[in-house]
């Protein structure tokens, strides 16, 4: 039995003048930002003939040189590109059942490509065609593949549960290097995504880690505190980290300290509340929503607003 509905568990899209949704089912839509009306609409698990992953879809959809960029996860179409304006397919590429992180596009190795997972894997492919690249199977087996990976100026960091937090370097045909510039075991999340800032990297599994975003990839600091479960959504700037914790408290990080440091903290929701989903930053105001409601913070007041 599913313990989620159809709502979406990916964090829309937002692309001129479009709102781009996929729901834990399979349902994607296309609306107008300005009044909601449907543009057009598919079903991935129907249309591609998927299964649906175990935890839902949860890859946000991501826009590349016009295409939708989304991942049924069927035998014939593991990744598919749809055209944005109409929802036509343009491509698809075969491959294994889908992962939970969403797909990035970047510069790597002087060759742009779109990367993201599998099930089992991690991949690069061509924008144009869906051509697969690349495919880089790390050591350890058995990562759900749920935090995203992140570009480090034409390095790729990647970070789960098993296999920890390495550094990546790509060859001049654009094509992964099998093995990691740097690893780190301390930071080892299973689904929080990581953020990059600064040269540091802060990360969050029951504790939140500071890392130096380098050939060593040395752990600076272990900020220990009541507030870090096992997930946490981080924002940040040039100087801070906001720590969005799955208990429903809000924690400002000093992101060019020596040590921990935190800034400020808000408790923003009771002790049973359960924040998994990210967070939505429009201005000064935060909205959140664990399994029951929608929370709206002003963080320059530090106050809840109706």
């Amino acid at each position: 039995i599913k313990d989620y509905g159809n709502s979406p568990r990916a964090t829309p899209l937002i692309d001129q003048g479009r709102v781009y949704a996929l729901g834990g089912l399979g349902d994607l839509h296309c609306v107008a930002l300005a009044d909601g009306k449907a543009v057009w609409s598919k079903h991935l698990a129907r249309e591609f003939g998927a299964a649906v992953p175990t935890w839902g879809y949860c890859s946000s959809p991501l826009a590349v040189d016009g295409k939708l960029i989304v991942n049924p996860g069927a035998k014939s179409a593991s990744l598919v590109a749809l055209d944005l304006a109409s929802g036509k397919e343009v491509w698809r590429c075969p491959g294994l059942p889908a992962a939970y992180a969403s797909f990035i596009a970047g510069t790597f190795g002087g060759v742009r490509q779109i990367i993201g997972y599998d099930q089992k894997s991690l991949g690069g492919w061509e924008p144009a065609t869906g051509k697969r690249l690349w495919t880089l199977v790390p050591p350890v087996s058995g990562d759900f593949n749920v935090p995203t990976p992140i570009d480090a100026g034409g390095k790729l960091i990647l970070a789960s549960e098993n296999n920890g937090t390495r550094i990546y370097d790509f060859d001049r045909s654009g094509s992964i290097r099998g093995k990691p510039i740097a690893t780190n075991e301390d930071l080892s999340p299973d689904s929080s995504t990581p953020v990059l800032v600064g040269g540091r990297l802060f990360g969050c599994w029951y504790s939140l880690y500071g890392l130096q975003a380098d050939s060593k990839l040395q752990t600076l600091w272990t900020g220990e505190d009541d507030a870090f479960g096992h997930y946490a959504s981080l924002i940040a700037s040039a100087d801070r980290v906001l720590v969005v914790s799955n208990r429903g408290e809000l924690l400002l990080a000093d992101a060019t300290a020596e040590e921990f440091k935190i800034v400020s903290r808000h408790k923003v929701l009771e002790e049973e509340a359960e924040v998994l989903s990210h967070p939505a930053l429009v201005g000064s105001r935060l909205f959140l929503r664990d399994t029951s409601r929608i929370v709206c913070v002003d963080l320059l007041a530090q106050d809840q607003l109706p």
